[in-house]
Order: C-alpha cells, then structure tokens, then sequence
C-alpha cells in the first residue's frame, strides 16, 4: 500500500490487520478503492509509488 511517499506492507497470512484497519487504506475518503490497485500474483497494489509500481511490474 502506498499512500504519498509512506509505504505500508501487510503480510495477511501471518500479521493479518482486522478488516476495518485494511478497509481505513484501502479506500479512499469517496469508499471507493484507492488508485491505482494492480493484482500482480499474491500481491496487491494500492496507491501510486513509482519505485515500487516498477519493482513489481518488470518482475
């Protein structure tokens, strides 16, 4: 999850947050899921941060 310059990880499988912390980043102040959300295998982006976008992306 990005949000501004600040990067969150969540790891679900072993420190997972409860549903309403997720839901406080994952939407944005219209409820409606932050962008951009790529789905790339097991991992999900939120929010724009180029350094880590690219990362993923050129995997």
């Amino acid at each position: 999850m990005a949000k501004g310059s600040k990067v969150l990880h969540f790891d679900l499988a072993h420190d997972r947050p409860t549903n309403k912390e997720l839901l406080g980043v994952l939407l944005g102040r219209s409820g409606k899921l932050r962008a951009p959300t790529i789905r790339t295998g097991a991992t999900l982006l939120v929010g724009y941060n180029r350094e880590l976008l690219e990362a993923y992306l050129t995997r």
